[in-house]
């Protein structure tokens, strides 16, 4: 089958033998398609030769299950996944005993980070184990295309970020401004996000075009207040300073994103303003529920944030992310 590997620190789509059972229990699904995410185009720029074997390129997965040996339900489904059930899928779940997990820390769990699809989501075939279909398959409703149910495991971190900033649903979080700095697909969805967590929410790019497209979800910046909590989905340096400016004392800053260079925030705005600055990296089972509730029940809107391309144009995919032709790419199988 075609499987998109690391070679000599290219994306080569090469054949690979399909995932088996063997002994394993868990499910063989069919993938239909799979988001590009911003993490993997840093797995290939950080990649090295020694280690490149080791990169598994794409995780925002949707797909048919083909074949499953185990009787199981999801994470809060009612009914056990089967042959033909059409999904979308995470690729980390936690051991829930450990002691990050016991922290809520989940994705420092060492199982989470060991967890993985096999071989990788850029391929005609994945193998899931038993702890992915208990904690990260949601089979898809018929509101959704395959390529909006992709957005399920990105729109989830973004959850994580959100509640990790202290912000819970089903309350008037009204009395908080946050503004989200850095409008590509993982911002317009941070931003939404923020909407359904009922936040005074507002967006900043220093693309005109993007500032512009996030008017359509009804997010626009000001820069004549400050803000409780900024969410940094920017990857440049800059926004750091442009953060600094704009958070208000006793505010939050959720790094959402990695910079290049070794930089920070400054040790005396964090003191004498008093700021909190937190780290989110990755959704536990419970974000990964919600998010295929926000999708299913359309209270976020990803129509037509992806561009579609083949698994064969993967390579142009990464180049049109990287040089911000477009927002997202969608890679059909």
């Amino acid at each position: 089958m075609k499987c998109a590997k690391l070679i000599n620190k290219e994306v080569k789509i090469v054949d690979v033998e399909k995932p088996v059972f063997g002994n394993k229990k868990g499910a063989i699904i069919k993938v239909s398609g799979c988001g590009l995410c911003g993490s993997d185009i840093v797995k290939i720029n950080h990649s090295t030769k020694e280690n490149e074997d080791k990169v598994v390129l794409g995780h925002e997965i949707t797909g048919i299950i083909e074949d499953i040996n185990v009787e199981i339900k999801g994470f809060k489904e009612e009914t056990p996944f089967k042959k033909g059930d059409i999904i979308a899928m995470g690729h980390h779940y936690p051991c829930f005993e450990c002691k990050y997990c016991n922290h809520k820390n989940y994705s420092m769990c060492h199982t989470f980070k060991n967890s993985n699809i096999f071989p990788s989501g850029f391929s005609e075939f994945v193998y899931a184990d038993e702890n992915h279909l208990k904690y990260t398959v949601y089979k898809k409703n018929e509101a959704l295309t395959n390529e909006e149910f992709s957005f399920l495991e990105p729109l989830s971190c973004c959850i994580r970020a959100i509640k990790r900033a202290g912000l819970e649903l089903n309350k008037d979080n009204s009395n908080y401004n946050c503004l989200v700095i850095g409008l590509g697909s993982i911002g317009i969805l941070m931003a939404q996000g923020l909407k359904v967590f009922k936040t005074n929410t507002f967006g900043l790019d220093t693309d005109k075009n993007r500032q512009e497209f996030i008017k359509k979800f009804g997010i626009y910046f000001r820069d004549d207040i400050k803000y409780d909590i900024i969410f940094m989905t920017s990857g440049s340096n800059k926004a750091l300073e442009t953060a600094l400016n704009l958070i208000d004392f006793g505010g939050k800053i959720v790094v959402f994103s990695s910079i290049e260079g070794d930089l920070g925030y400054k040790n005396n705005d964090i003191y004498y303003k008093e700021l909190d600055i937190l780290g989110s990296y990755s959704p536990s089972p419970d974000d990964l529920y919600l998010s295929s509730r926000f999708l299913k029940e359309k209270k976020v809107n990803v129509q037509n944030l992806s561009t579609n391309y083949k698994l064969d144009n993967l390579a142009r995919a990464i180049d049109d992310t990287k040089s911000r032709k477009i927002l997202k790419a969608y890679i059909t199988i």
